[in-house]
């Protein structure tokens, strides 16, 4: 936090204190209480409002509550003042964090030290790892781990970087970044990418015109193969898709490939190995696993 917002802070803080306080003693010195019964002059259905002034005990609220206010601060702190407790906020949290890792650490190191395959056997190590998953994937992968479209499918068994465990528990732990280059003017403008498009259409079965797979599959060897390879089976060490099968991260349309081929695709999944910890990403990846492959 900048001094600039730390000081706006106090002063907003202090004016607004002050300001309840001068209003109060304002109305107190500055006013003269009514005689007993005056009315506003106001009349409506038989119903007098009457000019009373406030209640004793609700003017002291208000003066404990500047009271609990100033205390407050004091103890608590305001900006860059920590107060006479010397509390914080990130000191609370730091607290409350080594509390559970004396709890629940023993409990992620027992599980750290067996290998994926073997929890999946454990249903109380797959809970925890579900409850990780619900806080920390399921935004992305959704809640039953389905995907969308730009986010995978951790049900099925396609990995654009490989399904075995430790692949798995690495794409969590670093993360991925994918990239799939806007490839329009390398193949030839718009008639291009409708040619290279008809041949990966033709690649999963489907049909395509023949004219435009033949000069497409020209585009596709000389260009495409360095990611996809020439079987166009993809590359799992750069993330490169499988095009002959019918799973489609970004939609298997003739639209939604030609989009791809004429402006790029960009994905990146999060490094989750700083926030979570080693022990936490290898329950997590043993549930993401047993998605595809069960117990």
């Amino acid at each position: 936090m900048s001094e600039r917002w730390t000081w706006y802070v106090i002063i907003i803080t202090l004016v607004n204190i002050l300001g309840c306080a001068w209003l109060l003693f304002w109305a107190r010195t500055k006013r003269a209480e009514p005689a007993k019964g005056t009315t506003l002059g106001h009349d409506f259905d038989g119903i007098q409002e009457l000019d009373t002034p406030l209640p004793r005990w609700w003017l002291w609220l208000f003066v404990g509550s500047i009271v609990f206010a100033v205390g407050y601060l004091a103890l608590f702190g305001l900006g860059t003042f920590r107060g006479l407790l010397g509390w914080t906020s990130k000191q609370q949290f730091d607290q409350e964090m080594a509390h559970a890792q004396e709890r629940y650490g023993p409990i992620y190191a027992r599980y750290a030290a067996q290998p994926i395959p073997a929890l999946l056997a454990d249903d109380q190590a797959l809970k925890i790892g579900q409850r990780l998953f619900a806080n920390n994937c399921a935004q992305c992968h959704g809640s039953d781990a389905r995907g969308g479209v730009g986010f995978p499918n951790l049900t099925d068994g396609d990995w654009l970087y490989g399904g075995d465990p430790d692949t798995v528990e690495k794409s969590i732990h670093d993360g991925r970044a994918g990239v799939m280059p806007a490839f329009a003017a390398a193949i030839g403008g718009d008639e291009g990418v409708a040619a290279v498009a008809a041949y990966v259409l033709s690649l999963g079965g489907r049909a395509a015109d023949p004219a435009k797979v033949s000069a497409g599959k020209e585009k596709f060897q000389t260009i495409c193969v360095a990611c996809h390879g020439a079987d166009a089976k993809g590359n799992p060490a750069l993330g490169a898709p499988n095009l002959t099968d019918d799973v489609w991260l970004y939609g298997g349309g003739p639209g939604d490939i030609a989009e791809t081929l004429q402006r790029g695709r960009a994905g990146k999944m999060p490094a989750h190995g700083e926030l979570l910890g080693a022990e936490k990403v290898h329950l997590l990846a043993s549930y993401v696993y047993s998605l595809s492959h069960g117990k």
